[in-house]
């Protein structure tokens, strides 16, 4: 932790950005009407916006640094009307065209926003504007379109956009939030780059107008067409019930985090303000507001131990349009661009690495970050858990880059003492590997539930009567056989209870919990690791099925049996199925154990040749 000197760090935006950001727009003095701008009915001029856009001598290519300065002033306008205006005017004026966002509420919240001249409610209000944004164009995008890009700036250069609103238009939101050549305000935004001071207010004021006059073009758009906008569904955060690891923020966490945030080399200086304003959004349940700044910042902090950690200092900045930013996907990677180890794992350790790659990695975590950036979570729903979590880990994760005569004396703590242990102690739970174990587990408790099913003594002693033949016989032989095998494999304090004579019944449930309690490394997974477990889940499913499929059988079929609505042969088939259904509770677990045994030694597949990897693999298929 001691490796983060307190650098006086002044800005994360390299000097063309910045300037880009801070100095180009407003260079050129003009005093633009505004009734030049907007119609006295409120309609946008587009012309007048779009004549300020100036491309390369070819004409095709934007001059995005000639564009921003000669929007500056247009900008500049803008602003000052939105200031000008009450509420009841703004709302009276503008709220039906920001209906098409299907996120109207949000503008409100961003004309306050920009009439407070607080710097950090404006950077979020950028951040959630331009989720909102990108969500809505996507719809707009798919009244042609059959599959929406996933990046903005592909979606910004689409031909089914420009379609709708016309490539002047279309270059304008390229120069605003579309390209790293730009102003680019919602990456350098969403990934922790800007400090609150180095975002204009006459920039979000001006996406806000634009907001507006895109809904009038789409007005007149769908008229002509006679089409309808149809808005995609929000999507539910998937897998954060296994994520709940830390308790509730309490009184004392908060507090906590207060006094840590000024003595951790964590959390940059000239990012306090955004910190005490995600703790602000937190104590006021806006938790998707908390969230939506505090995986920036994250992303900063870490981005800041990572530079340090590989020895890359230039790569705290934003970078240029011809390379890369340093972001989360580089920052969790288990190598650099340049093909090196990244040393930030060694630094975090697996834990706090298994932590974010579940929150933000993994495909069947919520992908917090990218469902929130890309406008796809409902944000009045989003879940207190989520913030909770996230935050009692910046606070863990602070604390180690705290002054050590602060930490020490704050982890001494009860609570803070509990909160450093569990996230020390965290694994993985949204990894494939943990995902088979919740399968077999989950199927291995559906399995019990057929002890439990209703039976009367008749049907069960006839059913008796009819397991007692030859195949069955023969079957359980194989299954004993089988089992004695696994003997070897299994957890040795089993075996040692039941010597060489196989695992008797009744601690095959013990014997499954105990292979799927064993730790498994699942950070940066090979490949290959990564192909069989795709395999043994696919096995998993197919037995979580079948058993559900039989309960669901046997209950129907035993409340036919009771209200004697079964025919001669049903009845016939019925007794045969209950003969059968310790055999086949016993074939699945036995699958159960194999794919545990499997899952155990899951990183094995490493050493083995392409030809025996293929081997295995075809083995497990069929």
């Amino acid at each position: 932790a001691a490796i983060l000197k307190e650098d006086p760090i002044t800005t994360c935006l390299s000097p063309s950005v910045y300037d880009m950001i801070c100095n180009l727009g407003f260079e050129v003095r003009e005093n633009c009407d505004i009734n030049s701008i907007i119609t006295q009915n409120g309609e946008i001029c587009w012309k007048t916006i779009t004549s300020r856009v100036s491309y390369a001598e070819s004409g095709q290519s934007l001059d995005y640094q000639r564009s921003v300065r000669l929007l500056g002033p247009v900008c500049e306008t803008i602003h000052l009307h939105i200031l000008s205006l009450t509420s009841g005017q703004f709302e009276f004026q503008y709220s039906p065209w920001f209906q098409w966002t299907n996120f109207p509420e949000l503008f409100p919240e961003i004309f306050d926003s920009l009439k407070s001249l607080y710097s950090p409610a404006i950077s979020l209000s950028v951040m959630k504007l331009a989720s909102c944004l990108e969500r809505a164009l996507g719809d707009v995008f798919l009244l042609t379109g059959k599959e929406c890009p996933f990046l903005l700036r592909d979606l910004l250069a689409s031909e089914e956009l420009a379609g709708v609103f016309g490539h002047s238009v279309m270059d304008i939101l390229k120069i605003f939030i579309g390209s790293p050549c730009g102003l680019n305000l919602r990456n350098i935004l969403w990934h922790g780059f800007a400090s609150p001071h180095e975002v204009p207010p006459k920039y979000c004021s001006a996406m806000l107008l634009l907001t507006a006059g895109l809904g009038q073009l789409l007005k007149r758009y769908l008229q002509h067409m006679k089409v309808t906008l149809a808005h995609r569904p929000f999507i539910t955060l998937k897998n954060l019930e296994d994520l709940i690891v830390f308790p509730g923020v309490t009184y004392e966490v908060l507090s906590v985090l207060e006094k840590v945030m000024t003595k951790s080399t964590f959390m940059l200086k000239i990012m306090i303000p955004y910190w005490e304003m995600i703790m602000s959004k937190f104590k006021s349940h806006r938790f998707a507001d908390c969230t939506v700044l505090l995986l920036s910042q994250l992303e900063t902090g870490l981005r800041r131990v990572f530079t340090v950690a590989n020895k890359c200092p230039d790569r705290l900045l934003t970078a240029e349009s011809t390379t890369l930013y340093t972001t989360f996907d580089e920052i969790l990677a288990k190598h650099l661009n340049d093909g090196s180890v990244n040393q930030l794992p060694l630094l975090l350790g697996e834990p706090a690495m298994e932590f974010l790659w579940d929150f933000l990695n993994h495909q069947e975590g919520p992908r917090i970050r990218d469902h929130l950036s890309h406008g796809e979570i409902n944000f009045h729903e989003f879940p207190k858990d989520a913030a909770s979590q996230l935050l009692t880990f910046s606070l863990v994760l602070s604390l180690r880059f705290a002054k050590e005569d602060v930490s020490s004396v704050l982890k001494e703590e009860a609570e803070i003492k509990l909160l450093v242990g569990l996230a020390e102690g965290y694994r993985s739970r949204c990894h494939p590997i943990f995902q088979l174990r919740k399968q077999i587990l989950s199927c291995e408790k559906s399995l019990r539930t057929w002890l439990l099913l209703p039976f009367s003594e008749e049907l069960c002693q006839e059913a008796a009567r009819l397991e007692c033949n030859p195949e069955i016989c023969a079957c359980k032989s194989l299954i004993a056989k089988i089992l004695h095998e696994l003997c070897h494999s299994a957890p040795g304090s089993l075996c040692a209870v039941d010597g060489m004579d196989g695992i008797p019944q009744e601690k095959w449930p013990q014997l499954l919990t105990e292979l799927c309690g064993t730790h498994i490394p699942t950070l940066f997974c090979p490949r290959a690791v990564l192909e069989v477990l795709v395999v043994l889940r696919g096995i998993s499913f197919q037995c979580q099925r079948v058993s559900g499929q039989v309960v669901t059988s046997l209950l129907l079929r035993h409340r036919q049996w009771v209200e004697r609505r079964l025919r001669s042969r049903q009845r016939q088939n019925y007794l045969r199925m209950l003969s059968s259904v310790r055999l086949l509770s016993s074939v699945l677990y036995l699958i159960l154990l194999l794919l545990a045994l499997e899952l155990v030694s899951v990183h094995d597949v490493q050493g083995k040749t392409a030809q025996e990897y293929q081997q295995y693999l075809n083995t497990l298929r069929t």
